[in-house]
């Protein structure tokens, strides 16, 4: 592939700058698109245990009726008591309060799939072979 002229591509590990011009560039393109929908927001859901540290969280956003969820994570002396049950529902209640229909989430073989699928969320897609070979990254949705 031959390079335009006066142009060069830059390699690199983590550019938060590059992070949020690219997020900008894309908000006027999106809102262009969607005139008429509120822009996205994001939503995080943390629960912290009795001494403040963090035991779960979720994050993700809202736009228009969708929603997404970007990050779960429940700390593992807490798994299998219900917060990560609690933490999705109220993941779920605030993005129905947002005007969402639906929710989207991925989540890898190796990691909690069949949490989703005990929720509700109903496999959409399954990437086979990644990250790795052996592995699958399965996408769900929830209807709200």
């Amino acid at each position: 592939m031959s390079e335009a002229p006066g142009f060069r591509p830059v390699v690199g590990v983590a550019d938060a700058a590059l992070d949020q011009r690219l997020s900008d560039e894309l908000d006027v393109v999106n809102a262009a698109a969607t005139a008429g929908t509120p822009a996205a927001r994001e939503l995080t859901i943390r629960v912290d245990d009795a001494s403040g540290e963090l035991a779960a969280g979720v994050s993700g956003w809202t736009w228009g009726v969708a929603a997404g969820i970007g990050m779960t994570w429940v700390r593992e002396d807490v798994r299998g008591t219900g917060l990560g049950e609690r933490l999705l529902a109220d993941f779920e209640s605030e993005a129905r309060s947002r005007g969402c229909t639906h929710v989207f989430v991925t989540s890898f073989t190796f990691q909690a799939p069949g949490f989703y699928e005990k929720q509700g969320y109903r496999e959409i897609f399954r990437w086979e072979g990644v990250p790795t070979a052996e592995a699958a990254d399965v996408h769900f949705r929830k209807e709200l």
